[in-house]
């Protein structure tokens, strides 16, 4: 998720279109708290480790 967050980030700003831009960082920032979670030992979706 995280890396598919940055590409749409990538190409939200090269291309000026704003909706891939605002659904790059969303992705994004779910990715990001996934791997906290599961970096702290919570279980996500069933789940020790999310990655």
């Amino acid at each position: 998720m995280i890396i598919l967050g940055l590409i749409l980030l990538i190409i939200g700003f090269v291309a000026k279109i704003a909706i891939l831009w605002t659904i790059g960082i969303i992705v994004l920032v779910v990715g990001l708290i996934l791997v906290l979670l599961g970096a702290v030992g919570h279980a996500v979706g069933g789940r020790r480790h999310y990655w």
